[in-house]
């Protein structure tokens, strides 16, 4: 489990695929620290296993799901990442319980300021949309954030100038995929309303019915 809060931005080394999966080797520094064999990196938002460590390199294993449901396997040698190891009982929890486990991916469509922030805009599936809530959480590229509006599929959230130095989205434009992984406590709340019958729910007409098409 972790946190939303990056603890530092790593630059890929390489990533290999084979058949279904792959690897990924990472430069690092901080999240090295005490970290061993076994443990769990957040990577952009992906809960991913350490499999070897080198001096400041990093290796993880990634799994086919793991690729399929987020954009790691867009990365290229040189891409910067975000970072955060798991929680300790210890730990100071700033940003709200993440577990990377990336519910899908959205596309930015819109990156600007707005007075001393910046205003980013993304497009998601109407299945991750509908458990999103206006001041609730969301984790975009592992990053905790705050939803502040909701609008047919997309939603905003505030990037504050710390945020923006300290992690990858300063390297993001519109057009760019970003991992989201929704609110623990809001999935679960969500599904379990939908199986006692008292959320309508997400189908294809009702999807239609708001004006998105397949393949629009």
């Amino acid at each position: 489990m972790f946190t939303g809060i990056v603890e530092e931005v790593g630059k890929v080394v390489s990533l290999e695929k084979s058949g279904a999966g792959g690897r990924i080797m990472v430069q690092a520094r901080k999240v090295i620290e005490g970290t061993v064999l076994g443990d769990s990196i957040l990577v952009n938002g992906a809960c991913l296993t350490v499999s070897s460590i080198s001096g400041d390199e990093v290796e993880m294993d990634l799994l086919g799901e793991t690729l399929s449901r987020t954009n790691l396997d867009r990365l290229r040698p040189g891409d910067i990442v975000n970072l955060e190891r798991s929680l300790t009982p210890q730990s100071r929890l700033g940003g709200h319980f993440v577990l990377g486990h990336v519910d899908g991916t959205g596309i930015i469509t819109r990156f600007e300021r707005g007075g001393e922030d910046l205003v980013l805009e993304v497009e998601a599936t109407p299945e991750i949309v509908a458990k999103l809530s206006s001041k609730g959480s969301v984790a975009v590229e592992g990053i905790s954030l705050t939803v502040v509006s909701i609008a047919g599929r997309r939603f905003t959230v505030h990037i504050i100038p710390h945020t923006l130095n300290a992690t990858n989205l300063r390297a993001r434009k519109p057009g760019e995929k970003v991992n989201i992984e929704i609110d623990i406590f809001a999935r679960y709340l969500h599904d379990f309303l939908s199986r006692q019958g008292k959320l309508p729910g997400v189908s294809e007409e009702r999807i239609r019915r708001a004006g998105f098409n397949r393949g629009a």
